[in-house]
């Protein structure tokens, strides 16, 4: 994908995020009605193995595991690997996305459903485990751009986002939101830094010149 098309993806992904959070909360005095069927119809179809699926996921993709543990085994894979500049992309991509989720969740202050099974953080929108899901898929994917990575990447974003709502302790749009989030910030910072990152030069001037 061209730098301009990682830009523009990027910068549209993100806006779409915070309009979609702006429209949620301060256009709608309940949730919007997809929302309340969805979390209604969960509860209602709750079975075991989904909070069982759920749990699994909740402990993986949040808490220290999520915001050291998988980011550092990541780093560490790709420094064994001897591609440092792509584990400096991929750690900062960890950190942005993270700071870009809790920015949204004090913006918008959403609240979170009433009957969720676990005890969660301040704010609603966006979900920080699906953001952290679509941050580590685009990151393989913009690094290994291959059609697997992307079909497993998908799967994983979709998988976490709905952990979430099974668990009630996110809105539906929530994880779409989370989803925007996550994807657009790696987007934005491959645009800038991976040329760098495959040590390609960027200079206008001829070589030779």
């Amino acid at each position: 994908m061209r730098r301009r098309m990682l830009w523009g993806w990027g910068a549209g992904l993100l806006t779409a995020s915070v309009v979609l959070g702006a429209l949620i909360v301060f256009g709608f005095s309940e949730p919007p009605a997809f929302d309340a069927w969805w979390n209604e119809f969960v509860s209602a179809h709750r079975a075991d193995a989904m909070v069982h699926f759920a749990l699994v996921l909740n402990a993986i993709g949040g808490g220290w595991i999520a915001i050291l543990g998988v980011p550092l085994l990541a780093i560490t894979i790709l420094l064994l690997a001897r591609r440092w500049r792509a584990a400096v992309f991929a750690a900062i991509c960890f950190a942005a996305s993270a700071g870009a989720v809790q920015i949204l969740k004090h913006l918008f202050g959403r609240a979170r459903p009433d009957d969720m099974i676990v005890v969660s953080d301040f704010g609603s929108f966006p979900s920080g485990h699906t953001a952290n899901a679509a941050t580590i898929a685009l990151v393989v994917w913009v690094l290994f751009p291959r059609v697997w990575t992307a079909v497993a990447g998908a799967v994983w974003i979709i998988a976490m986002a709905l952990s979430r709502t099974f668990l009630s302790v996110h809105w539906a749009t929530d994880t779409l939101g989370g989803a925007l989030v996550g994807s657009a910030v790696v987007l934005l910072l491959a645009a800038g830094m991976l040329p760098w990152v495959r040590g390609i030069r960027t200079s206008s001037h001829p070589r030779g010149a």
